[in-house]
């Protein structure tokens, strides 16, 4: 799987897979967002942890050889067991 980098405000980096269903946003603070469409517009912050405990790049490299799910929240599963409650 790729993601798509696009520009979102209040994110330093964002991105979404193909489908636009799932996005990974880094905020200023250094903060890892994983954000789901809800009702087909608006973006929701689902999970979100601090990129010292596990770097955007890192999730976003581990999805690479990833199809997209059809329900975005199954790519949480690719989170470190600690991060994914």
């Amino acid at each position: 799987m790729y993601f798509v980098t696009t520009k979102r405000a209040g994110y330093v980096l964002f991105c979404t897979t193909p489908s636009e269903r799932a996005a990974v946003g880094l905020t200023e603070t250094q903060d890892v967002h994983f954000l789901v469409r809800e009702s087909g517009l608006d973006w929701v912050v689902v999970r979100e942890w601090k990129a010292s405990d596990y770097s955007h790049t890192d999730f976003l490299a581990s999805l690479h050889e990833q199809e997209e799910p059809a329900d975005p929240r199954k790519l949480l599963d690719f989170l470190p067991a600690a991060l994914r409650s």
